[in-house]
């Protein structure tokens, strides 16, 4: 009886280890389950924002139009002027302050600030700006269709 157990038990952790995601290096693949730990994330420079501005690729490819997740470290009193993006975004604020505004024109008094935990739903071709006023913040950014931004003059 002790040995049909001890069968069950070992196959049992055998099938759980097998189904369980394995944590790789980003970004994790669309399709298969996959896991990657907030300390593994890999920060790069993205041409399209200034350079002390940094994003991560975690889920999927933003350059093709299937869904993706990447995040956006701004560091403090870093300013992104007026643009647009031409697919449907919902961010969500991992930590510090996001603070975002909406028009052509950069207006401090227009924006808001979004706390950790909090999610802005962004839909494609919406003129907005960000300031890291208050500190360094990590905005986390689903969206689908390729990842794009448009500076407005």
């Amino acid at each position: 009886m002790n040995q049909k157990i001890f069968k069950i038990a070992c196959v049992s952790t055998f099938l759980a280890c097998a189904a369980a995601p394995s944590v790789q290096a980003q970004p994790l693949p669309l399709g298969n389950i996959g896991a990657l730990f907030n300390e593994n994330v890999e920060w790069k420079s993205f041409p399209a924002f200034p350079q002390e501005i940094k994003l991560a690729v975690l889920v999927g490819d933003p350059s093709q139009s299937a869904p993706y997740v990447v995040r956006v470290k701004v560091p403090n009193n870093t300013k992104l002027m007026p643009h647009t993006h031409p697919e449907d975004r919902i961010y969500t604020v991992i930590s510090g302050v996001f603070y975002i505004g909406f028009g052509n024109v950069f207006d401090p008094a227009k924006l808001v600030a979004y706390g950790p935990g909090s999610v802005v739903v962004l839909p494609r071709n919406t003129p907005h700006f960000h300031w890291a006023k208050s500190g360094e913040y990590v905005s986390q950014v689903y969206g689908v269709d390729p990842l794009g931004i448009k500076y407005i003059d």
